[in-house]
């Protein structure tokens, strides 16, 4: 089992601690209907990790952990087949002891695109909505956040998490809840709240930017990145069975769309500081996620489109005040 009790003791003593009163129950919920053999087999894999004590840790510029003396080849190897246990991994890239997890994604360079126009995060709380395996939440400390703290419901991202926080010597500054934006109570007590790739996924957008804003301080910032189409104000995609072999893709706004759900949930100060289109470099396999990746979901005679037929992906980010 997971144990959520250092995160306990430390909202006890800030502006979080109200989330007490429904937070333990809904953990142990969550624990009680979520053990089954995988489960069981990916705790048992981070049982396992040795409990190292880095030498050196930078996560300003990457997620890279070294020790003074190199690690024997045997001990990289077990490490390896231990997180190998936990396939696919998404989102990365992270070094560890000369151990190279390849994510799917290299969100270090989602995090490039964005990072230049957000708050200062010195000292701040942050909370990231749909943080996979966390790789953002470690940037985030690496940034100065006081406490950074991911949610997201799967199992194996809450297991990839611990893994690489017991690898980077049990840092406390970051933690992942296995919970959904809508289990949350409003809260009102993050200074910067992060939505990246989950919008387009939510049956009603407008309902996951009020749930953004609630967590949020007055004053607090939002940054949300998502997939958008070209378009003008009032246009959005909303796909078929399927978007790039993705079942659950609800709405996919123009950037002007956009702005104005953003304005009309009452955020200010509304801006598009980025649009791209992912790059085959940017999503692949790779040795630690095999399956297909974007390369398999783009018409394979003009990748300007998904295998459906629609636009490719182009991802935009956008910042707001609460």
């Amino acid at each position: 089992m997971i144990d959520f009790g250092d995160f306990y003791q430390i909202i006890a003593k800030n502006k979080l601690s109200h989330w007490l009163e429904v937070l333990p129950a809904q953990l142990a919920h969550w624990q009680k209907h979520n053990i089954d053999n995988r489960f069981n087999q990916w705790l048992n894999s981070i049982k396992h990790l040795p409990t190292i004590t880095p030498y050196y840790i930078d996560l300003l510029h990457s997620v890279t952990a070294k020790t003074e003396h190199p690690l024997s080849a045997g001990e990289k190897q077990r490490i390896e087949q231990l997180l190998k246990t936990m396939m696919p991994w998404r989102k990365g890239p992270f070094h560890l002891y000369d151990i190279e997890i390849d994510t799917e994604w290299r969100s270090d360079w989602k995090w490039e695109r964005l990072i230049n126009h957000i708050d200062c995060l010195e000292g701040k709380t942050v909370l990231d909505v749909g943080c996979n395996s966390g790789y953002h939440l470690w940037r985030m400390v690496g940034a100065g956040a006081k406490l950074a703290v991911g949610i997201d419901p799967m199992a194996l991202y809450l297991c990839q998490f611990e893994a690489i926080r017991k690898l980077l010597g049990n840092d406390k500054r970051a933690h992942l809840l296995p919970l959904g934006i809508e289990q949350l109570p409003k809260l009102n007590a993050f200074d910067t709240v992060f939505s990246m790739g989950v919008l387009y996924h939510r049956r009603s957008p407008l309902d996951h930017l009020y749930q953004l804003k609630d967590q949020l301080v007055n004053g607090g910032q939002l940054i949300l990145e998502t997939l958008v189409i070209e378009g003008e104000l009032h246009q959005a995609l909303m796909p078929g069975e399927r978007y790039a072999q993705m079942r659950n893709v609800y709405f996919i706004p123009s950037v002007p769309t956009m702005i104005n759900w953003l304005q009309k949930c009452g955020f200010s100060e509304v801006k598009l500081v980025d649009i791209s289109q992912t790059s085959l470099d940017e999503q692949r396999k790779t040795p630690w996620m095999t399956s297909d990746s974007l390369a398999d979901f783009l018409d394979p005679n003009d990748s300007s489109k998904t295998i459906e037929g629609y636009p490719a992906p182009t991802r935009a980010v956008f910042v707001a005040r609460k």
